[in-house]
Order: C-alpha cells, then sequence, then structure tokens
C-alpha cells in the first residue's frame, strides 16, 4: 500500500470568459494554476488563503464535481482523470465532499432519513433493516435522536444541519473526504463543537482529509500540513507547525500577522499585506504576489517562481525570508 492515499500533479482549472452574440472565448479565469500535494493515509492536509483564491475550486476539482482543465488526481493508485462517469461513480462511495453551507446543500424536500439513505441506496445492495442499522449507528455518532430522522432541514438549527452533511458525507464509510469550510457558515458559539466531532470521526473513521479554510487558528488545530493559496496556486506547503512558527514565503507571514491575537499581553503583529488580490482573468506576469509584496524585485515582477524544496518546505517565491 502506497504513503500517500492522494496525489494531485499540475492541477489547472480554467473557466472561459465569453462575449458577443456567439460567445467566442475572449479568455480564461485561471481559478487554479498548477497545484500539486500528496496526502498521507489517515492524514488531515489543510489548505487556506484569502476568499477567492482557489481553494474551493481545487476541493471540487479533484473530485471532479467540477471538471479540471489539466493535470492527474491520482486517488488510491487510479488517475481519476481517466475514469469514465461510471468508474467515478464507483469510487465516489470512498472519496466524500462535506460543502460549506448547510442550508444549500440539503434538500429541503427530503427527510433525515431519506437524505441518510439515498447514498447508501446509490452506492450498496442493503435490506431495510441493514439501511436502518448503518444509519442509527450513524445519527448516533452525530447527535441527532431516532425521532428526528423523520424531520426536515428546515426544522433544524444550523449546526444541527451541517451535523447531518456530515453524516450523510461519513455514511458509506470513506477513505477519503474533502471539507470546504465546514465550519464558517455557522455561529461562533457552535463551530468549535462542529469541529470537534469532524475531528473525532476522522480519528475513529481513520479517513485521510483535505480541510479547506481561511481561519488559521482552526487549521493549526485540525491539520499536521498545510499549503498556502494565493490567485490559484500554491506559495508555500510544509509541516503546519514549522509553517505557523517560521513562515518563509512573505504572503504566509502576512497572513499569520493578520490573525488576531487574544493574549492582551502580546504585541499585535502588524501585517505586511496591502492592496487587493488580482484579477485571476489577467494576473500579473511573474509572481502573482509581486504587486503586493514588500520584498519583491526586477525578477520577481518578470519570471513566476516554481514551487521548489527550501529549508524543510516547498516554497514558490524568489526571496524567502530567512
Amino acid at each position: 500500500m502506497s504513503e500517500y492515499l492522494l496525489t494531485v500533479k499540475n492541477l489547472k482549472t480554467y473557466f472561459p470568459i465569453k462575449e458577443g452574440l456567439v460567445k467566442r472565448t475572449v479568455g480564461y479565469v485561471k481559478a487554479v494554476e498548477d497545484v500539486s500535494f500528496s496526502v498521507k493515509q489517515k492524514q488531515v492536509y489543510a489548505i487556506v488563503g484569502e476568499s477567492g483564491c482557489g481553494k474551493s475550486t481545487a476541493g471540487k476539482s479533484i473530485v471532479r464535481l467540477i471538471e479540471p482543465t489539466a493535470g492527474e488526481v491520482i486517488f488510491d493508485g487510479k488517475n481519476l482523470s481517466s475514469l469514465s462517469d461510471e468508474e467515478i461513480r464507483l469510487k465516489r462511495r470512498d472519496m466524500q465532499f462535506i460543502f460549506q453551507n448547510p442550508y444549500s446543500s440539503l434538500n429541503p424536500r427530503m427527510n433525515v432519513y431519506q437524505l441518510l439513505s439515498e447514498p447508501l441506496k446509490t452506492h450498496f445492495n442493503l435490506t431495510e433493516n441493514e439501511m436502518q442499522l448503518q444509519i442509527l449507528e450513524m445519527i448516533d455518532k452525530i447527535g441527532i435522536t431516532e425521532d428526528q430522522l423523520w424531520r426536515y432541514p428546515h426544522q433544524f438549527s444550523g449546526g444541527q444541519k451541517q451535523r447531518i452533511s456530515i453524516a450523510r458525507a461519513l455514511i458509506t464509510k470513506p477513505r477519503f473526504v474533502i471539507a470546504d469550510e465546514p465550519v464558517s457558515a455557522l455561529d461562533v458559539s457552535i463551530q468549535a463543537q462542529v469541529l470537534n466531532l469532524l475531528i473525532n470521526l476522522q480519528k475513529e473513521m481513520e479517513l485521510a482529509m483535505v480541510f479547506i479554510s481561511h481561519d488559521l487558528n482552526v487549521v493549526r488545530f485540525i491539520s499536521s500540513e498545510v499549503a498556502v493559496m494565493y490567485l490559484g496556486s500554491i506559495m508555500e506547503s510544509g509541516s503546519t507547525d514549522e509553517i505557523y512558527q517560521k513562515p518563509l514565503h512573505p504572503y504566509s507571514k502576512a497572513l499569520l500577522d493578520a490573525v488576531p491575537n487574544i493574549d492582551p499581553l502580546k504585541k499585535k503583529r502588524r501585517s505586511s499585506l496591502k492592496g487587493e488580490v488580482p484579477n485571476p482573468a489577467n494576473p500579473p506576469s511573474g509572481c502573482p504576489f509581486s504587486p503586493r509584496c514588500s520584498r519583491a524585485d526586477d525578477i520577481c515582477r518578470k519570471e513566476k517562481p516554481t514551487l521548489s524544496f527550501y529549508k524543510g518546505r516547498n516554497i514558490a517565491c524568489h526571496n524567502p525570508l530567512e
């Protein structure tokens, strides 16, 4: 068995820009640009970055909810981009997706029992009794009572809806799951509860997970490795602890400096991040971060850095921090 359950190689996802009556393609939005990383068995790998950096598109492209433009996604030794629609459907029992917004990801016309039984009917040939046993086992883990099985999504709170979404994703007992900002749409008071539930289920079921988030405090709590994305590309990746303790890319440092410090005795770090994220339909030449980087020089503005191994991690920067 390979050490890595998932390997992403040079993943690209472009969206065409069409104009005119004949809808002629005049350009492309490069949402994901040459992304590569690997996830080990039972590992939680995080992807972080500002809103619009392409992290959610990358997650959906990995499981082919969005068809990638180029690149390879190797899952359990098989290249997903070469599989037929039927073969991908069979693979989905082992690869699941937890969406960001439980208010829109659950079918309002289905009760909880129907929502949880649908993936079981799709992927397995179970009797009604076998299906009921699996559903009862799952709702016990997520904190939903048996009498609530016959309620509809509008009858639950946001936190309960996300618990149901997690149960629906994990009911097939997958080996790998992508969690796309699973707590960002929830009230702060219940984010920790849902996050702890997800962590406990990940450990209990020995899942490999890609955890997508813009909240760096959450990422540090849940992941062992992290990739920092900007404008569709990975700027830095490696051990979560090492990157948090000493970031080497100026963008990673700027993100960490922007995190509020709850300790009143510690001096607040001043963020060096200025300006707006460039338009992905018209990215800057050279390094995509160069227009906002205080360390940028001529080579940064002319030549895009490649993701290379440097001081124990991967970094795409001509002038890394020391």
